[in-house]
């Protein structure tokens, strides 16, 4: 199992950036950026853009994957977000997921904020799975949020890999044995119980654990070597 770090992108600095480069001189397997407009239920805090602060990752690493975690359609027009996610794959070849979502009632709130159009799922569904065939097309690996049964179907469908987040073991063994599963969320703040959670889900059959960004980069990498 594969082991990254969300980067700290809700702050209006730079340190996600050295984050990516410290994370991959340790070690860690891919660093991931979320797609937000703000904290979710925070809009008074900043927000990183997620495509040029992956371009920035790109340039100043030269081993880790990367990508968003994830990118949501409806932000954008589909055909800016398929581009954006080429043009990092051109920037980082062979480097890059290209983590799709649907967002839910919890990220509604960002698109109206703009005056964004924001569809029922079912429509939502049908963008995100024209945006993953183009972007497979093209040769990038798609994984998609899987934060519900119907996404769990559409990835299944599209053969993407299913990302699920905070899901306990059990849930991610569920669906592992009918195909590619990824994990990201929270884990516990001292190594030993990192690494056990890392180990929990890596028998449980994820191919990656995305740890949300911890107060530590040497205490994941730490329990990710204990796991491997």
């Amino acid at each position: 199992m594969k082991v990254g770090v969300t980067l700290p992108s809700f702050r209006d600095d730079s340190r996600a950036v050295a984050a990516a480069a410290e994370a991959e001189a340790l070690g860690l397997d891919g660093v991931f950026v979320f797609d937000h407009l703000w904290p979710i239920g925070h809009p008074d805090r900043p927000a990183l853009s997620a495509p040029p602060l992956l371009g920035a990752v790109a340039a100043v690493t030269r081993r880790v994957t990367l990508g968003p975690l994830v990118a949501r359609v409806g932000l954008v027009p589909d055909e800016v977000l398929v581009g954006a996610l080429l043009t990092l794959h051109a920037l980082a070849p062979g480097r890059v997921v290209a983590a799709l979502g649907t967002g839910d009632a919890k990220s509604a709130p960002e698109n109206r904020a703009y005056g964004l159009p924001y569809g029922r799922a079912g429509a939502r569904r049908a963008q995100l799975a024209g945006c993953a065939r183009a972007l497979q097309q093209a040769g990038l690996p798609v994984w998609v949020g899987g934060g519900s049964a119907a996404t769990v179907e559409l990835a299944r469908d599209l053969h993407a890999t299913v990302n699920l987040w905070e899901a306990e073991p059990a849930a991610v063994g569920a669906l592992a044995g009918h195909g590619d599963v990824t994990w990201g969320g929270p884990v516990p703040g001292e190594a030993p119980a990192v690494a056990e959670r890392l180990a929990e889900l890596a028998a449980a059959g994820a191919s990656w654990a995305v740890c949300a960004w911890p107060a530590s980069l040497p205490t994941i990498a730490e329990a990710a070597a204990a796991v491997r």
